[in-house]
């Protein structure tokens, strides 16, 4: 007599159940592979935003201290917050922020207050299971502006110096006694534009 299988699918689950493991552990490959491209973007935004920062930071620098030099002549003011004056170009310090951030930066200054940087990481993203990626480097885009923050109105009197007011302070400023100046910080802001 034969025997009659009960359950004609016996031992089919073995080679299911291999396939799901086997897509599973490629799925996490993959997201690994995404994470790690991921982190490399994450990586060259900041560069770019730690650079373009870099570069309007220095260049608010020299414009608080033209107008510091300049304290005395009030008709030259509006200039400075402008940013009409010369100054010197910026971009060396968002070559050094991107440097420090394992990427190299190209920066544009964009007169009068504005530095825009194009970062790239040093680093590739490396071995993954997607084809192409072992070269691949992550570029971000990044621009700082710089605004100034002090409002004035010229004296009718030679001799006197215009009450300041930056943001929510007012500044009175003595000829005879120059040593309470608002800081670079006062005078303008540095930020990332949207």
């Amino acid at each position: 007599m034969s025997r009659v299988r009960r359950y004609g699918d016996s031992g089919q689950a073995f080679p299911v159940y291999i396939t799901v493991v086997g897509g599973l552990l490629f799925l996490a490959v993959a997201y690994f592979a995404v994470g790690q491209a991921a982190v490399n973007r994450n990586g060259a935004q900041t560069a770019a935003d730690a650079a373009a920062l870099a570069a309007a930071v220095n260049t608010r620098n020299e414009l608080a201290d033209q107008w510091v030099q300049d304290v005395l002549d009030p008709t030259k003011w509006q200039d400075i917050f402008d940013g009409d004056v010369t100054v010197a170009d910026s971009c060396w310090r968002a070559d050094e922020l991107a440097a420090q951030n394992d990427a190299k930066a190209r920066c544009t200054p964009e007169p009068p207050l504005r530095y825009t940087v194009d970062a790239e990481t040093n680093k590739t993203v490396g071995d993954s299971v997607v084809p192409g990626t072992e070269s691949m480097r992550s570029k971000a885009h990044a621009t700082a502006v710089i605004e100034p923050l002090c409002k004035f109105s010229l004296p009718g009197t030679s001799g006197v110096l215009p009450e300041l007011t930056c943001r929510d302070r007012d500044w009175t400023l003595d000829p005879g006694d120059l040593t309470d100046l608002p800081g670079p910080e006062d005078l303008f802001d540095v930020h990332l534009a949207d």
